[in-house]
């Protein structure tokens, strides 16, 4: 059998072939008919003759989506008749022979249309969405990408293992999904939300450096850059590794790899920057900027201190900030405009969102009165503001003002068109807090995991302020999505037995969850790093997706549910006796 787009070539001009597919569209022309066979190559055209009785009276009964096969010869089509939008349009298959494989009902969703149809249906009947060109394109990609990255893991000399997914219950910053033991009654196991304790274990198993493309299961609401349930990392560790550098610059080139050669996109930067976690929180107000536009915050705290706008110097006096972003081009904002970005900053916390316009150098509003000409002067030159920008403040605690501009430069970056779809843009996000306080609760908790090595080793718990404790941890940025997260890990079980104590969890605790590990680490463990790249979000951002479920070929919609399989479901009473469990509801 010959592949659709393979047809391309003048070679088979001429020859007798065989082509099976789906029919994608039929056309009756009374003395000829046409069928457009499709596979996932491509689309080629079938002439079926009526000198040719029986493929004729078959080729009348066809309808979209039977499945065929057709036997023909190569004709090459005449100037006038040939299609330049389709790879095979040069050619066309004569037919002599045709073959009903099988017979399709009429379709709840249309495979070949271009209609815009809606996402709960597509998921629903996902088998058929597949067909489709574009996510023929996608499960392609997704293949390809994995070839990339496993040629190059290989080729750094990484070894693939793959670890258990019937695992341990363990405290990873998401909900596990838990699994009745029936064997066990009342124990439980758990779907690894990340193979962290396995690949830890490795390293002390001797194993030098370790990968696998990881299953990784959490308990998370879905949202438009995370699946719900399950999603797909590159997992890596490596030992003998004491900074989190050595794993930065060993990724990174495949990173860039996937950019430029698999995505065909620009880097915004040769070098991804390392940016240190509180620089990102005070110039971006977050931890995964977008760098590839600027809006970046600045801090007027010191300059208007003492100004006449008392929202402002009153921020300041009781401890919090000002701070300003500067919009080029922002004067052009209309008041309902303005209005929306205003809701959009008290919806995250703000008391609201004064602005000031720059006309002839000048910064003019209706807060303008409140201040001097001289600090007009100070605001338009710390910004380097210019004739039709707009600044936009925020005061309050630092923590507040640097969230909600955080998610208005965002907001202007999207209304003015700052991202530019064909470059991506790195980062490392470098030494993150160890701790951070659960505004919840207002405990101290761990800022990512608990596995990572603070800077400084056992010395740096003993500070007072444990806010300040900082850990050897790393993230790479992609066009404002986190993509990877890793850390140089604490190999020390009296560190560990620190770490957790600092949360008032005593050693009890610790070995509970982490036996394994803790006992493993009593018997020369080297020291070790690593990290795990999310695939379908980098994946989505490298092929220009603005929706996760696009890039895999079977998720959930956004409420969890499977409604192709109807998942979750019920199960039988019987089912729930062998597991010694009782539903509740």
């Amino acid at each position: 059998m010959v592949r659709t787009l393979s047809l391309r070539a003048t070679e088979h001009i001429g020859k007798e072939i065989n082509v099976k597919g789906w029919v994608s569209s039929r056309r009756d022309h009374g003395g000829l008919i046409f069928v457009d066979i499709r596979d996932h190559t491509g689309i080629l055209q079938l002439t079926v003759q009526p000198e040719s009785k029986d493929a004729f009276d078959i080729a009348q009964e066809l309808r979209d989506e039977f499945v065929i096969s057709a036997t023909g010869t190569v004709k090459e089509r005449q100037d006038d008749l040939k299609n330049p939008n389709i790879e095979t349009g040069a050619i066309e298959i004569i037919v002599s022979d045709i073959k009903i494989l099988n017979k399709s009902d009429a379709l709840p969703i249309q495979v070949s249309s271009t209609q815009t149809i809606s996402e709960e249906h597509r998921l629903k009947y996902r088998y058929l969405d597949l067909r489709r060109p574009k996510m023929q394109t996608m499960l392609k990609k997704r293949a390809d990408m994995y070839k990339v990255m496993r040629s190059y893991m290989e080729e750094n000399e990484f070894i693939e293992v793959t670890t258990p997914i019937i695992a341990n219950s363990s405290p990873e910053g998401a909900r596990d999904f838990l699994i009745p033991a029936r064997m066990h009654p009342g124990s439980f196991y758990a779907l690894p939300q990340a193979p962290q304790q396995f690949k830890q274990l490795l390293m002390v198993g001797g194993v030098p450096r370790y990968y696998q493309i990881a299953a990784c299961f959490r308990d998370e609401d879905p949202r438009a850059d995370r699946l719900y349930g399950e999603f797909y990392q590159l997992d890596l560790e490596m030992s003998f590794v004491e900074n989190g550098e050595e794993v930065r610059s060993t990724m990174e080139p495949l990173i860039n790899k996937l950019v430029t050669e698999f995505a065909g996109k620009k880097l915004l930067t040769p070098v991804a920057p390392r940016i240190k976690y509180v620089d990102s929180m005070n110039k971006y107000g977050t931890d995964k900027p977008d760098l590839r536009y600027g809006l970046e915050l600045t801090d007027l705290s010191v300059q208007l201190k003492d100004c006449g706008f008392g929202v402002f110097s009153n921020a300041i006096k009781d401890g919090g900030v000002v701070k300003a972003i500067c919009v080029p081009g922002g004067a052009s904002l209309s008041r309902s405009q303005i209005d929306q970005f205003t809701e959009l900053a008290k919806s995250n916390g703000a008391g609201g969102l004064p602005y000031m316009n720059i006309v002839d150098g000048v910064a003019t509003s209706s807060i303008a009165k409140f201040f001097t000409e001289s600090d007009l002067a100070i605001i338009v030159d710390a910004l380097g503001a210019k004739d039709g920008d707009a600044i936009f403040f925020g005061s309050d605690k630092l923590h507040k003002v640097n969230k909600v501009l955080g998610i208005l430069r965002i907001a202007f970056a999207d209304h003015f068109k700052l991202k530019d779809p064909n470059t991506i843009a790195l980062a490392w996000v470098i030494d993150f807090p160890f701790y951070e306080m659960d505004e919840k609760t207002q405990k101290l908790d761990f800022s990512h995991n608990p596995f990572s090595m603070p800077i400084g080793g056992a010395d740096a718990l003993k500070k007072d302020d444990k806010l300040s404790i900082v850990a050897d941890q790393y993230d790479m940025v992609m066009n404002g999505y986190e993509i990877c997260s890793g850390g140089v890990r604490n190999h020390n079980p009296e560190i560990m037995y620190q770490v957790f104590g600092l949360l008032g969890f005593d050693a009890k605790y610790v070995e509970e969850k982490f036996g394994a590990m803790l006992s493993a680490f009593k018997f020369g463990a080297p020291p070790h790093a690593g990290c795990a790249f999310g695939i379908d979000r980098m994946l989505m951002e490298l092929v220009g997706e603005s929706n996760v479920r696009e890039v895999v070929a079977f998720p959930k919609n956004g409420s969890g549910v499977d409604l192709m399989m109807n998942s979750p479901s019920i199960v039988d009473s019987s089912q729930l006796k062998d597991l010694s469990i009782k539903s509740t509801i």
